[in-house]
């Protein structure tokens, strides 16, 4: 029988020789992973392999997770691939493999950003699941491209279009007959192509400023915009949408320093459009 202070004293030797074997068995993962060999005399190579590497793993387990979501839309996308020039040691995220050269090394997808070698991309699937950030406009964009990239069944400018002329234009005569003016369908085109490439970068800034109010004006604006967005969801009841809202409360909430009357027009705008994304974004932003 063994005593517990003799057992104690067994369980601390066995976590010292298991530690190493862990970290070991780490190495022996991540090599095989990566098709390399790391040995007894390759320890001094574990530590830059290791920093390299885990960007490389990262990427391939961000595929695999992508495969098994069940919140994107089933439709398949072909890789977009293009020769590319990697910057230090790179991995082929479909088998594993070094990618040897100093130029040309492999191919990228300019849609997912998914890295590998040129053989290897005739064998990846159609599983390409674009990147919000790699898409720069709405117009002159792959269809399958735009709405995986957003994550909807349809682009959303089609959505917002047929919204806004349902909501307004349906007994306007020559409707979709009378053309539009050119000037105005760019001016339009180039306001849709603006709002996609910034819309993610503009909720991190408000964010960001949101972070920076004390305590107590951080709740009572968090919680006032539960109230205002649960206002919105009797829209057709009241007829107070977000960007309704936010012309009511725009210059209550955000009263410049300056009581100054062309400070105060010109703000008004802004002060519309804040509220209105806090409004709308309220379960991410608070």
């Amino acid at each position: 029988m063994f005593s517990e202070e003799l057992w104690l004293e067994n369980e601390k030797k066995c976590a010292v020789v298991r530690k190493p074997k862990q970290g070991r068995k780490r190495q022996e993962l991540l090599a095989v992973a990566l098709g390399v060999k790391v040995g007894v005399r390759g320890a001094f190579l574990w530590p830059p392999l290791k920093l390299f590497a885990c960007p490389q793993i990262s990427s391939l387990v961000r595929r695999a997770a992508l495969t098994h979501n069940d919140n994107h839309f089933n439709y398949e996308k072909t890789h977009n691939f293009k020769v590319h020039t990697f910057r230090g040691p790179h991995w082929c995220e479909y088998c594993a493999n070094f990618m040897w050269g100093l130029i040309a090394q492999g191919v990228r997808c300019s849609d997912c950003g998914l890295n590998v070698h040129k053989q290897c991309s005739k064998h990846v699937p159609n599983d390409c699941q674009p990147d919000l950030k790699r898409i720069k406009k709405v117009y002159c964009c792959d269809l399958t491209t735009l709405v995986k990239a957003h994550n909807t069944q349809r682009p959303m400018v089609v959505d917002i279009c047929i919204r806004e002329i349902e909501a307004r234009g349906l007994k306007s005569e020559g409707l979709y007959r009378v053309s539009g003016f050119a000037e105005h369908i760019e001016d339009v085109k180039m306001a849709f192509d603006r709002e996609i490439s910034s819309a993610d970068e503009r909720l991190e800034a408000v964010h960001d400023v949101l972070m920076l109010l004390p305590p107590a004006h951080y709740e009572t604006l968090r919680y006032l915009m539960i109230h205002l967005k649960k206002v919105t969801v009797n829209e057709k009841d009241n007829f107070m949408n977000a960007e309704n809202l936010g012309i009511v409360f725009g210059p209550t909430l955000m009263r410049p320093p300056e009581d100054s009357t062309l400070t105060t027009l010109h703000d008004m705008r802004y002060q519309k459009l804040i509220v209105q994304i806090l409004i709308e974004n309220e379960d991410v932003l608070f």
